[in-house]
């Protein structure tokens, strides 16, 4: 059966501000130090798997300019600009209408397009694994990954202990991000994973799980998918995308349906949901600091700082984080990293749109 890949790129970023902006977030910014963007490395890791003409990107009207540079060998039919965001239970469904309609059927590994994978040959593998396991009937197959501290920044996922048969395991329940001594109880039991939001299944089993528990999404699809590839699209999908119901794939049917399967992965996965991920993913000094830039710092300990045109001196301080760019300057605790938002929000209260 045919592999194709949906990768997800409309999200803002907004734990990143002030590099990730409205006009250009994180998956199209470079926050490592060979300089490929996030959605690049996305790409580049899938295609020994994927062929660019069956990988299709799911982004915003905003950053189709983005993705055609970072991107050129993906075909701009492959390359969807959703008009308003509607979470991922829309996006989804509409890739898979797409693909079921181009290719009749086929597998879709369906992933975030700014996540961090650094044993990229496993990481291959097990996709290679869960591809298997979703051509059978209409398994839906998530990758958890095998949690190594008590995180509460993730979802998790139960599953079903001894019922792996060549690594792919039966799900029990997802859960909700839970508090730290919830986290460390799921660490002891061992059969709990991080919900790391990467799926696979076939286009034809998502879309009938969708309509069994989504009926007015997927009504709601048929007249855009109708429309895919004809002179008509842009106009339709700008008709009919905001009224489809706005609803994560989570909620609307990997809690809900049957024939629900995870493969734990130990690949060396990391979301890059904050900045406090740049001293996991890059080189730290001696002191615990993540310095890029230029920067001059003294009896400065793990602190994550990111330089822009100016010189950064830093003194005395630890652990915090400090981003410098051309119109803005952020200093924050590292306990506070989480909750950027909150920058962005009183920015919006005071109508400085300028900065978002």
């Amino acid at each position: 059966m045919r592999m194709t890949a949906v990768i997800m790129a409309g999200g803002k970023g907004e734990r990143f501000w002030p590099k990730s902006r409205t006009a250009c977030p994180k998956q199209f910014l470079s926050l490592t130090t060979d300089g490929e963007t996030m959605i690049q490395k996305t790409v580049r890791r899938l295609t020994p798997l994927v062929k660019p003409e069956d990988i299709f990107i799911v982004t915003n009207t905003a950053y189709l300019s983005h993705v055609s540079e970072q991107l050129p060998e993906i075909p701009a039919e492959n390359v969807i600009a959703e008009p308003c965001p509607r979470n991922t239970a829309p996006c989804i469904g509409m890739a898979a209408g797409i693909i079921r309609k181009k290719y009749d059927d086929a597998v879709m590994l369906v992933l975030p397009s700014d996540h961090l994978i650094h044993a990229e040959d496993m990481y291959r593998d097990t996709l290679r694994k869960a591809a298997l396991a979703a051509e059978q009937g209409m398994n839906l197959v998530t990758l958890g990954i095998t949690p190594t501290y008590p995180e509460t920044g993730y979802g998790y996922i139960k599953y079903v202990s001894g019922s792996g048969r060549n690594g792919v395991y039966q799900v029990e329940r997802f859960v909700e991000k839970p508090d730290v001594e919830t986290a460390r109880d799921y660490l002891r039991s061992g059969c709990y994973l991080w919900n790391s939001g990467m799926f696979i299944w076939k286009a034809s089993s998502i879309l009938a799980n969708i309509a069994q528990f989504m009926p007015e999404l997927s009504d709601g699809l048929v007249p855009i998918v109708e429309a895919y590839g004809t002179p008509h699209f842009g106009e339709v999908l700008e008709q009919q995308f905001s009224t489809l119901p706005s609803e994560s794939i989570d909620y609307g049917i990997m809690e809900k349906a049957e024939h629900i399967f995870t493969i734990p992965g130990s690949f060396g996965w990391d979301d890059v949901g904050s900045w406090l991920a740049l001293e996991r993913i890059n080189h730290t000094d001696h002191e615990g600091n993540m310095i890029s830039g230029d920067v001059v710092s003294i009896d400065t300990k793990n602190c994550t700082i990111s330089g822009g045109t100016r010189l950064i001196a830093a003194l005395g301080v630890e652990d915090i984080v400090i981003v410098d760019t051309q119109d803005a300057l952020l200093v924050c605790d590292k306990n506070s990293t989480q909750d950027i938002k909150k920058i962005l929000a009183e920015l919006r209260s005071k109508e400085r749109t300028e900065l978002l």
